[in-house]
């Protein structure tokens, strides 16, 4: 049943974001706030398929933890679920993502007028200093700056592998942080199509604050996720051993890749 489930969300979640991707464009007419709320119901509608279809819930706690402007969001990275979900809390945001994405028709334009951060990572030099000075801009027009410190997806479980990119930017921008801890891989696992039922959970933690050094704030970034994803997961296994699978399958998983 799980099985045909997840194929029936796919089938619903491919003709939604075609729906909403031909039938929103006009909004590139109207600036990139306009693309933003295109966006966010298009999350909202998944959040919603994925309900009805999966029984796969959410909830996001710690919610008086988040500011909405002039800050960096630094969260967990299991799933493609995050990318969707996380912007539906958040009114005026910019993703630092690959510099490919953009070259995706249609969806790859949205993000560009859209004035996401593409970084081409190709060049890590390059990359760094794209990424400080873009999103520098950004914070200071009140924006709040979406990043993935351990820069790709990880299994729910893995070691941790947190890059350099976030601390850069954190010691340039001079901006608060605002970690963000879940257990989304135990749910929707990185590459398969499979879509398991239960609740995700998602914290955003206290808000770590400027004027940190670099070394200090990676310490206690890594510290605070680790630590409270550590905790989600162990909560969502105790309320459903079953996904205890999900977790063996993903420590394998990371175990084959490292």
């Amino acid at each position: 049943m799980i099985y045909l489930r997840s194929l029936l969300f796919n089938v619903a979640f491919y003709l939604c974001t075609t729906v909403f991707a031909i039938g929103g464009l006009p909004t590139m007419l109207f600036g990139r706030k306009a693309i933003l709320e295109l966006a966010r119901s298009w999350a909202r509608t998944t959040l919603w398929l994925l309900d009805t279809i999966c029984g796969m819930k959410v909830e996001f706690r710690g919610l008086e933890n988040l500011r909405q402007k002039g800050c960096i969001i630094a969260a967990k990275h299991q799933s493609a679920w995050e990318t969707l979900a996380l912007v539906t809390q958040v009114e005026d945001f910019t993703y630092i993502l690959k510099r490919e994405l953009t070259f995706i028709p249609i969806f790859g334009q949205y993000l560009t007028r859209s004035d996401q951060i593409a970084i081409n990572r190709a060049s890590r030099s390059a990359a760094l200093r794209d990424l400080v000075e873009q999103a520098g801009k950004a914070i200071a027009e009140g924006r709040a700056i979406f990043i993935f410190p351990e820069g790709t997806r990880r299994p729910a479980g893995a070691p941790p592998q947190y890059k350099s990119g976030v601390s850069h930017l954190y010691a340039a921008a001079k901006a608060p942080c605002v970690p963000v801890a879940l257990n989304s891989g135990l749910f929707w696992p990185r590459r398969t199509f499979v879509k398991r039922p239960g609740v995700v959970l998602v914290e955003f933690l206290p808000v770590i604050p400027v004027g940190l050094s670099t070394a200090e704030f990676s310490r206690t970034l890594q510290q605070r996720l680790e630590t409270a994803t550590d905790r989600l997961i162990a909560e969502s296994l105790a309320a459903d051993p079953r996904l205890a699978v999900n977790l063996a399958k993903s420590s394998q998983a990371a175990a084959a890749v490292s």
